[in-house]
């Protein structure tokens, strides 16, 4: 069958399309021609961008009513979006994660730089959970599927179509099993030598925070034979690689029950769950009540959702990790490690940095920073999208 010849969308003279042939994904509705014609394309469909004097870019999927106007599929702009194409790129992300891990738990997809623009899939051995997160990955998601299936032989497909990013898209919320059956309970998840749980129809995101496996164990190792704090707890990804790492006792803290829950779980799984206490509360009144209570841990960790999620929260958002590490610092014993972390795509390293360095010092202690770590190898970064590295992690010496 022949393929349609795909609309046309054209860079303004102002842009800079070698940006784009040098492999940034994006282009913004304010580099493009805007016209009537532009704005009417079909919410998510295939285009061909060209440069201003005409010459094709490549090929990508229209969203005239974002900011984020075109995403880049394939630089070829002859290039057929079918279950082949899609089973390339799968192919060569499993490949990557296959040479990372032995078991088949972690991320498959991350989006832009796994060349799936807004896709993001969690794998879990036999589940994999999908977010489809751009327009163009929703009009597509039957073949994404498909291929799927038959690159990792996965039997439960589940689409998890919530969150602040498919708002941006003009997406509906939706949450549903495409393929098998939902999972009758909580997966067990190997990792870092615990077992952890995920809640894959009803935690957060896809249930699981794979990201910050390579900061648990390095915190892990940290707490050997101590008392960890975990605050901003959620499943207990802290405490339950500390205490599979051999630290004397850990305190989960997060304001999610069900959360805790999964952590007391994951600790009963692992063979630890007479070393893990948790708390529910407010991680902010939590801190306090321990201050007060002159309580010392060998290892704080502070992991709490994105403080500055946009550029307009960013001060807002700074201020926040500032009194984190204000209200934790003094509960590090002397020769303690403090671990704050970072989820918040606006603040970057240094202002995170710089706003951890000042909370440290307001809570009356100092220490040099002998850590700064990222997202795992399974969530690759396009070094193009600078956006990508959302994830930072600091460890104070103190």
């Amino acid at each position: 069958m022949t393929q349609l010849p795909l609309p046309i969308v054209r860079l303004l003279p102002k842009a800079k399309p070698q940006v784009i042939r040098h492999g940034f994904p994006w282009a913004f509705a304010n580099e493009m021609v805007m016209d009537r014609r532009t704005k009417g394309l079909s919410h998510g469909g295939l285009v061909v961008l060209e440069d201003a004097e005409r010459k094709p870019l490549g090929l990508g999927a229209i969203n005239p009513k974002a900011k984020i106007a075109v995403r880049m599929l394939d630089s070829d702009p002859e290039a057929q979006i079918d279950e082949v194409w899609f089973t390339a790129r799968l192919t060569r992300a499993l490949a990557h994660r296959a040479a990372l891990y032995d078991a088949p738990f972690y991320r498959l997809v991350h989006a832009e730089a796994d060349g799936l623009p807004g896709v993001i899939i969690d794998r879990f051995g036999e589940v994999a959970v999908v977010q489809p997160n751009a327009a163009w990955a929703e009009r597509l998601f039957e073949p994404l599927v498909a291929a799927l299936v038959a690159v990792t032989g996965v039997t439960t497909v589940i689409k998890n179509g919530t969150g602040r990013a498919r708002a941006l898209e003009g997406l509906d919320e939706e949450l549903s099993v495409v393929t098998g059956a939902a999972p009758e309970r909580p997966l067990l998840v190997p990792m870092n030598g615990a077992t952890y749980l995920a809640d894959v129809m009803g935690g957060q995101k896809t249930g699981l925070f794979y990201d910050q496996r390579p900061n648990h164990a390095f915190a892990a190792g940290l707490a050997k034979g101590g008392r960890l704090l975990d605050l901003f707890s959620h499943v207990g990804g802290f405490s339950l690689a500390a205490l599979a790492a051999g630290a004397e006792s850990a305190l989960a803290v997060d304001g999610s029950a069900a959360a805790l829950e999964l952590a007391r779980g994951g600790a009963e799984a692992s063979g630890v769950g007479d070393r893990l206490e948790t708390r529910q509360g407010d991680a902010f009144e939590v801190l306090d009540a321990l201050g007060k209570a002159k309580e010392r841990f060998d290892v704080v960790v502070c992991d709490p959702p994105a403080f500055a999620p946009s550029k307009t929260t960013l001060d807002k958002g700074l201020r926040a990790y500032e009194r984190v590490a204000r209200l934790a610092a003094p509960l590090v014993r002397k020769g303690g490690y403090l671990v704050l972390c970072s989820c918040s795509h606006a603040a970057g390293l240094k202002q995170f940095r710089d706003a951890s360095a000042r909370g440290i010092g307001k809570g009356g202690r100092r220490g040099p920073l002998i850590y700064t770590g990222f997202a795992g190898p399974d969530h690759p970064l396009l070094p193009q999208l600078a956006e990508g590295g959302y994830l930072k992690a600091l460890a104070f010496h103190l």
